[in-house]
């Protein structure tokens, strides 16, 4: 199993932390290693959130920290594809795919 987080469209919100029941994900902070998971390139954080999911997010009112973090997915093979983190991740960013190279995506929802 892969799992990816597109970071420039992580808002940091904790969601995808909350829920996974097998501790897939950590919360890095912007200016950590964020990009110490397998993502590719081009779903690496340089610096610059994605402008239509931070217009979306930026005022968020929810309880938890936006954009100060961003999803590190630090333990992609222990995902149970329960899919909990494709239904909660206010950002739409994170991949999963499977053993049979099945494609999964966020979808907040």
């Amino acid at each position: 199993m892969q799992v990816y987080v597109d970071k420039p469209k992580c808002t940091g919100c904790d969601h995808c932390k909350d829920v996974c029941p097998v501790a897939v994900f950590e919360m890095i902070p912007i200016t950590g290693d964020v990009n110490r998971d397998t993502a590719p390139e081009e779903m690496h954080w340089k610096g610059v959130n994605d402008p239509v999911v931070h217009e979306k997010f930026a005022n968020a009112q929810d309880g938890h920290t936006h954009y100060t973090q961003k999803s590190v997915a630090v333990n992609g093979s222990a995902c149970i594809l329960c899919q909990a983190c494709l239904i909660e991740c206010e950002g739409e960013c994170i991949t999963i795919i499977d053993d049979n190279a099945v494609k999964y995506q966020s979808i907040y929802k």
